[in-house]
Order: C-alpha cells, then structure tokens, then sequence
C-alpha cells in the first residue's frame, strides 16, 4: 500500500476532528465501511435524519447500529430499533446484547416484553405506533429511531403503520430510515425531508460482493451474460438464445468442454479466485427438445462439486419445499462432516429442549432432526417458529449447507449463501401464477455472496420450458422498484388524531402522508396512463364484437355471475337467509345469461377472452380516472367519511362550538387496533359476547382475526363450538353486515366477511386439548396454527384491557388458555 501524501494526511485528520465518532465507530467493525455508510455515519453524527436504500446484504444496518452508539454516547438518551417482522427483532435484538450487554438492550415484540425500559429497545413497528398514541413514557429520552426495511411502507396491510410513526414522532428524534433499493428513493427522502426536517438521502446500487447469473442447463451452468461483450453491455449469452430457438449444434457433443471447464472453475472458486474471462469460454449451441431438468439432488450434488455451497433454493410453495427435503434424503445425500452433524444435534437439542416430547412427535421432530444433520432443510411459514430459527441459526453458522425456502426468507433476516437457485421465475399470488418483479427478483438473489467470505455470489436459474434468457436478464439488470404508499386512515387512527390534536390539525396531518405527497405528483403520469388505456380499450371492443347482439352486455352479465358465485363460496358462513337470497340472485342471472343472444354464438369464447380483457383494463382505467378527479386532498376525504361514520355511531360527537370530541365509546376505541377495530369495538358496546366462556372467547376472537384461503370453505354450522357461540357469531356477523353497508354507504371499502374456519379448532386448544387433534381439526401446519393462535392472543389483550369487568377476566383466561405449549414458546 502507498504511503498517502501530505494533503491526503491533511484531509484525513480533518475528517477525524469533524466526524470523531464516525472514525471512532469505524474502528470498531469487522470490515472497512464502505462509502455510502461513511455518509449515512456523518449526515447522523452532524444532527441530520437519513434514508439509506441499498442492495439486500450492502450493510445499511451498520448505519442504524452507529444510531445506536450515538445515543450510547449521551446518558439518559435512548434509541429505539424497529423491524417488520417478530423474527427480524428477535436477531438484532441478539446483535445489540453481545455489543451492549443484556442490561441496556430491551426487547418488544407484541408477545414478548424483554427489559422494555432499557436505553436500547428493538421492537416490531406497530409496538412504536402504540406508544405514540398512547403518549408512553418510554418515549422521554429518545433521540434516534432506527426504521429497518422502510420499504414494507407499500405492504397493503401494514404500511400505514410507517407513516403514521414517520409523522407523528417528535421532530427532535432522528429517523433513520434503511430501505431496499428503490427507483424513487429521491421522492421518498423529498417527503421525509418535509415532514422530519433535514434529511440526507444516500443510495447506494453497488453490491458489496459481486453477483454472478448463471443459467442450469441440463448438467450444465452457463453464464447468463455473455462476458466478452464486456460489463457496460450486458449482452445475453448468445449460446442460451440458441437453447431457447432450437437451432444449432446438438447439444451433447460440446458437454466433454463444459465438464472440463466446470473442473476448472470449481478448483478456481475453492481457491478464492474468479473463473477465467473473455475468449477462454467455448460458444456453444444446443437442441432444445432434448433439455431436461435436473432433479433437485442432483443439482444439490452439482452445487456441491463445484463447491457452490452453501445455498439456498427459492421454491414458491411450502410443499414444494418439503417435497425437496425429501427428495434429497431418500437419495441419500449428506452434506455435514461427523463433527458438524454432532454439534448440530447439540444445538437442535438445546433449542427444542422447552417443547414437550408429545409435541414433538406430532411435529415430525426426529426426521427433521436427521434432515438437519445431513445438512437440509426447509424454510416456510408453515413451519413451528421454533424450528425456523434453528434452521436460521444452523445456516448462519455454516452447518446446514441446503435450505429449500418460499420467498418469505428474503426478507430481512440474515441468511446469506454462496448460491442462491431459482427453480421457476414465477408465483403464485392467491389468483394467478405470475412473473415476479425486478424487485423481487434482486431481493432473492440478493442473498448470493456472503461479506468476507465469498469472492462473488451466484444466481443459478434453472432451465424452464419457454424460458425467455432476454426477459431473466432484463429481471437481473433493472436493479429497482418503486415505493408507493399504501397510506389509508382507519377508525381507530382517526379516533387518536382526534384526541390528541382535534379534527382541523388531524385533517392537516393526513394531508402530511406519502400517499398525498405521491398524490399531488402523480397527476400528470396517471393522465398520461389513461389515454394509452383508451387506444386499448378500443381494440378491445372491436375485437369482441359480435353478429348476434352486444357483447359487452353480455359479458358484464357473466362477470356479475362470477362475483356473486365466488361471493357465496367465500361466505359459508352466512345465515340460511342470506344463502337462499344469493342462490336466487344467482340463478336469476344464469337465466338472463343464457337467454341473452350472444350466449348462442359459436365464437363465445374467443369473444369472452377480449371481453375479460377489455373489463379488466377498464376497471383499472376507471379507478385512474377516479385518482385524477379526487387527487387533491385525497386522504383527508377519506378521513372525513371515516368521522362521519364515528359520528352516526357516537364514538365522536360535535360540540356547540364545532370541536370534534370523543365520546366514552372513542376513548375505548384508541385501544383497539388492527383490520376490524369498528366491529370489535360495536361489539363490546353492544354486550354481543358477554355470554361466552373462555374457549368460546378465544373462538370468537379467532373467527376476527383469521383470514381463510380461497379454497377454503369453513367448518359449516356442525363443525362449530356448541352453546352460547353460535348466536354469539350470528349476532357479530349480523353486525359486520350492517357496518359494511354503512362503509359502503359512506363510499368507504368494506371489509371481507368473517371466517370461522378455525374457531373450532381454537376453541379445542383453549380447553386443552392434544397439539395432534388440533392439528387434525385445524388441517394446517403447525406455523400457521401458532401464527393465528398469537393475532388471537394479540385481540384477547386488547379485549382484557378495554372490556368490562366481567368479560374482561373471561380474556385473561382465554389468553392463558391459548399462549401454552407450542405457541407460548420464544426464541429469544
């Protein structure tokens, strides 16, 4: 290394006295920071807020973590961490200990409350949110606020819970806010900008470790990219194009090169060197229909050859992951040493030692057990929490070499590998199977390349009927995504707002959103959208035309057949009543369908596809036009409809003089959080549940929160909990339908019908019964009983803490009843 010049010495010691915490935190790390979070470091240290968007695995938590030393720095200052997801909290809450020690780090995650008065508190978001409107005490003393995967912001479900914490903390708290690469990061950090003060916006595209795609032919791994095209380009392999055509070359006779070249390259990789580049890879071409795919433990066997292990295969179904495990074991793979193997057991044995042996046979602990000391497993939401931590910490520490996982793994947690695969380059969404995104694409892939470790990371894609090598190369060259909000003021928002600040300053607030910041912007693009969707939409038309009558008449006609079919099998639970009318509406329709002289036309069907179409675009071309129309002061109009609904009701009342005030019933809703908080609070006021015991409780406060699949058609009047439950259901549901015609009187959504699918089987755990028989009953995984057992629990708090004396001990009991065995576990 040069000697650095005077003026570099000069400039360095400058750089000291500005920012000595900075030099001093650097100091302190494993590796040398990079650039982007030098800045992120300064912008803090000189008093600013930053957002920091970066590659997955780029380290953008360092500068979340040098947040935290500030506030160490000062005594009685305080810095929360907050995360997205209970599992991301419980691993840096860990992270933090070892640096700070047990005493000065607390942990709040809804079900586990860990030294939550400490300096240092990592907690899920909506645990932040609480403590805003509820003005908590733990608030005095904060100065930073670390906000990890800020882009979770344009989740539909939750991300609300971002901007209510971005605009409501105290403007002398420091935000700093970590996000995934996104493409309007700069219009992102404008709004911080005008609703935090001085904020830095730092991006960041370059990858700490270098990420290689590779294309699985066959036995074959060939680079998506063709190198000798250079970098700046990009070409595509022409050699995958050729695959992809069919023309060429058989592709047999250029294997004996590729096994050679492999060799080489898997001796260059165990090495810490690259693979050779330009000219020294051979060209060759290939006949399409004689490509078949590997099974997967033979590409387990390749990876491992080529000393591209550890990995981790992206499969979009929890079958298909477990599938995989399988697969794997009865081909007799071991990936582990005789050491490995032994101190895997030890682990797995000191992790699972809290859950009883009963349980654990149900969970097919031993298989999995032996899987795991092979060097397998799989990853999904199904699977037991305590299992998928285990899994987390046996591949962070280089012992389990194979993880087959759903795509919910590339979220936040730390889990980087040598390889990642893709087996397909689409999912399904709860509809339809579609593409993913650019976006989620680098999300997957951004776990390729482990920091310190690895020379470079490898995306594998394996080789799929009608795979496009143009169209994966356009997913791995478009590095980002947008962040849209997902911003919308609920009851229990509204009724906070209000208590706190009034209506006025509540309206000018919600005015403060993203969503009506990216409003006010995005008239001119929505505009521009609609007429491209006009020229569309007329082709459409045309297209469908037909000789027997108007088509489009028709086709409206058997659209509202579908909506109503679907309507009554998503909603098995609605009283007889409601069935007949439906099944009436139905049949009415079938008739006017199959009278309707279009219905007769040879070509229907041809006609009804342009038909779908033309109704698709138009509904989404209507909902643009409806954004242009009510761009200006968007969310404060939904908030107002929301008030006049809570005034109707009388959980808010005007007085004389105009103020907006909260009656008895509002000041219980600040309480009630989450998706039904009007339908729990009208049903506490009206005493619907007053009559249930413990088990019926925990049933009715799971009927709330679960959401079913769509293939699933619930337990039907005979498979629920007997006694005072069904009437008290009856009479909830009877109530969830007058609320949402009066939301949607009120030109408000609505919300989905109740399920009680799962009560049955929650009603039974709460009494006690076995983890098998519920399971049975259930029919689902045991992760997803435990996830729906713990929204349960969140409910029964809620209601413990705002019911009445009597129900409220009849929560407490439930809660009791439900947090026991497999669910009352922790990690942590």
């Amino acid at each position: 290394m040069s000697t650095p010049s005077p003026a570099e010495r000069f400039a360095r010691a400058g750089e000291r006295s500005r920012h000595p915490q900075t030099v001093l935190f650097a100091g302190m790390q494993r590796f040398e920071l990079d650039d982007f979070q030098i800045a992120g470091c300064q912008a803090l240290e000189e008093g600013r807020s930053v957002l920091v968007a970066a590659p997955t695995g780029a380290g953008k938590t360092i500068v979340g973590e040098f947040a935290v030393h500030l506030a160490m720095q000062e005594p009685g200052d305080k810095a929360f961490y907050t995360t997205p997801i209970k599992a991301l909290s419980n691993q840096k809450f860990r992270e933090l200990q070892e640096v700070y020690g047990a005493d000065e780090v607390g942990l709040l995650t809804g079900d586990t409350n860990i030294n939550g008065s400490a300096r240092i508190v990592v907690m899920t978001t909506e645990v932040l949110r609480n403590m805003l409107y509820a003005d908590s005490s733990a608030l005095r003393g904060l100065r930073y606020v670390v906000m990890d995967e800020v882009h979770y912001l344009a989740d539909r479900f939750r991300g609300a819970v971002w901007e209510e914490i971005i605009i409501h903390l105290p403007r002398a708290v420091r935000l700093v806010s970590l996000s995934a690469t996104v493409s309007n990061a700069e219009e992102f950090g404008d709004w911080l900008d005008t609703v935090r003060g001085d904020t830095e916006v730092i991006v960041s595209e370059v990858r700490p470790v270098p990420l290689e795609q590779h294309v699985l032919v066959r036995g074959d791994l060939l680079p998506l990219f063709d190198d000798r095209a250079g970098i700046a380009t990009a070409q595509v392999n022409q050699e995958l194009l050729r695959i992809r055509s069919g023309s060429g070359a058989t592709y047999e006779n250029n294997r004996r090169v590729q096994a050679a070249r492999s060799a080489r390259q898997a001796g260059d990789v165990a090495h810490g060197r690259r693979p050779p580049r330009g000219g020294q890879r051979p060209v060759r071409s290939a006949n399409v229909r004689r490509i078949e795919r590997l099974d997967r433990p033979d590409v387990v066997e390749l990876l491992r050859r080529a000393n591209l292990l550890p990995a981790i295969f992206f499969i979009f179904s929890r079958a298909g992951c477990d599938a995989a495990v399988q697969q794997v074991r009865r081909a007799d793979i071991r990936l582990t040493s005789v050491e490995e193997r032994r101190e895997i057991r030890e682990i797995v044995e000191e992790r699972t030692r809290t859950l009883r042996d009963e349980d654990l046979a149900v969970l097919g602990f031993w298989e999995w057990r032996e899987n795991l000391e092979r060097g397998v497993a799989a990853h999904h939401a199904g699977l037991l929490p305590a299992f998928k931590e285990v899994v987390e910490e046996l591949f962070q520490r280089k012992l389990v070499k194979a993880v087959f996982a759903t795509e919910t793994l590339a979220l936040g947690i730390n889990m980087p590998a040598r390889t990642v695969v893709l087996e397909k380059l689409e999912k399904f969404n709860g509809e339809a199977r579609v593409a993913i995104t650019s976006g989620e694409y680098t999300q997957l892939t951004g776990r390729a390349g482990r920091r310190g470790i690895d020379v470079e990371g490898h995306a594998v894609i394996q080789w799929t009927e009608g795979l496009d090598p143009q169209a994966v190369a356009a997913l791995a060259s478009r590095r980002t995504y947008p962040l849209n909000s997902s911003f919308r003021p609920t009851y229990n928002m509204a009724v906070n707002l209000i208590d706190q600040f009034g209506r006025a300053r509540a309206r000018e607030i919600l005015e403060s959103s993203f969503a009506q910041f990216q409003a006010d912007r995005a008239v001119v693009g929505l505009a521009r959208q609609v007429r491209e969707a006009e020229d569309s939409l007329a082709g459409y038309e045309e297209a469908m035309t037909c000789d027997r009558g108007d088509f489009r008449e028709y086709s409206a006609i058997r659209r509202e057949l579908s909506d109503a079919e679907k309507l009554n099998r998503r909603d098995a639970t609605a009283s007889r009543g409601v069935r007949e009318q439906r099944q009436r509406e139905i049949a009415s329709l079938r008739r006017r369908m199959q009278r309707h002289p279009c219905h007769s036309c040879p070509d229907r069907e041809q006609h009804a596809r342009w038909a779908e179409r033309y109704w698709k675009l138009k509904r989404s071309t209507d909902k643009i036009r409806h954004q242009i129309q009510t761009r200006t002061g968007t969310v404060a109009r939904i908030f107002d409809r929301v008030v006049d609904v809570l005034t109707e009701l009388e959980y808010v009342r005007v007085e004389d003089d105009g103020r907006t005030v909260l009656t008895p019933a509002g000041r219980t809703m600040r309480r009630i959080y989450g998706e039904r908080d009007l339908l729990v609070a009208e049903s506490l006021r009206l005493g619907l549940w007053r009559t249930l015991d413990a088990p019926s409780l925990a049933a009715m406060a799971c009927s709330l929160v679960y959401e079913p699949r769509r293939d699933d058609q619930g337990p039907g009047e005979h498979g629920l909990p007997r006694g005072a439950f069904r009437s008290a259901l009856d009479a909830t549901q009877t109530l969830w339908q007058e609320l949402d015609d009066r939301e949607r009187e009120h030109h408000l959504p609505g919300s989905e019908p109740l399920s009680a699918s799962l009560a049955s089987a929650m009603h039974q755990w709460t009494r006690g019964a076995a983890l098998d028989r519920v399971l049975v009953d259930a029919d689902m995984a045991a992760g997803d009983f435990v996830r729906w057992a713990k929204q349960t629990i969140d409910l029964l708090d809620q209601i413990s803490l705002v019911a009445d004396a009597p129900l409220a001990g009849v929560a407490r009991t439930a809660l009791d009843g439900v947090r026991r065995g497999i669910v009352a576990y922790s990690g942590v």
